[in-house]
């Protein structure tokens, strides 16, 4: 949090028990002519309530209730959180009010060695495979700063503007490879130039594709051949893999090509004014 909140207001709310933290609700908000707010972090899919493994099912109502009325204690204009996938009980929030909508991606899970995973594939998917091993030139150490400038580039010739600052590009990729936390790959022409790369963070449970670009003219397929890369040598490393959505028509086609399951999320989401994002202009 304290990364991707940087120059921001994040806290925390939490249920504790004999010392012993039971549940844990981390969130970015902020004050907006004098209303208050809670909203997904950048380049946080999920945020949301986390309640401890050990709590059976009555527990867990009972601490994220906690969690609820806490939060109810902040007197928010606007609430918006989407929840871990594995986190499906929502009904503490529907309780108060809150009202959810579900959100999708795609994982492997449980991540299998990239030879079976292949399989799963759509065949058109496999075809090129070979032919881009001998055109691309993979480098598992492309640096924060090439990084950051190759993906802002990517955004501002897509679509015009890029909602990731550079500095946020650079400062969350470089804390996470310091910590050993994170993969960042991607592939060169014969020439050195970078055509494709990506951003992948992890732990023991799972890995997240956070960010990519791609260069003009990058050879067809070749985003395909770098997540073999990267989900070839997080294997071993984390029992799962999240490409991070999509709810877009044509990402979601392409991460569905690769044979990942659809999993579905709650996006939680609550505003006590009427268009509340859109007035208070966030």
């Amino acid at each position: 949090m304290e990364t991707v909140c940087a120059d921001k207001h994040w806290d925390v709310l939490l249920v504790e028990e004999d010392g012993q933290v039971k549940g844990a609700l981390p969130f970015l908000y902020g004050k907006k002519w004098g209303l208050k707010y809670i909203l997904q972090p950048q380049l946080t899919q999920f945020n949301g309530p986390w309640l401890s493994p050990e709590l059976d099912f009555d527990e867990r109502v009972k601490v994220m209730s906690d969690l609820v009325g806490q939060l109810e204690g902040l007197h928010l204009a606007l609430y918006m959180q989407c929840f871990p996938s594995e986190e499906t009980n929502w009904l503490p929030f529907y309780w108060k009010g809150y009202r959810q909508t579900t959100h999708y991606t795609y994982r492997f899970d449980p991540l299998r060695p990239v030879v079976e995973l292949m399989e799963q594939a759509q065949p058109q998917r496999r075809k090129r495979m070979d032919l881009l091993r001998r055109e691309c030139l993979l480098d598992r150490q492309v640096g924060p700063n090439e990084f950051s400038a190759f993906h802002n580039e990517y955004y501002l010739r897509k679509s015009g503007h890029n909602l990731l600052s550079p500095n946020l590009v650079e400062r969350v990729c470089s804390t996470a490879l310091e910590r050993g936390n994170a993969l960042l790959y991607g592939l060169r022409d014969s020439q050195g130039n970078l055509q494709v790369a990506d951003f992948v963070v992890f732990d023991s449970r799972c890995a997240h594709s956070l960010m990519s670009g791609m260069a003009p003219n990058a050879p067809r397929n070749s985003t395909t051949l770098l997540f073999w890369h990267l989900i070839d040598d997080l294997y071993g490393r984390t029992a799962a893999f999240d490409f991070e959505g999509s709810m877009d028509p044509g990402i979601e086609q392409f991460f569905r090509s690769f044979g990942a399951t659809q999993t579905p999320y709650h996006c939680v989401y609550r505003s006590r004014i009427p268009f509340g994002k859109r007035i208070l202009g966030i």
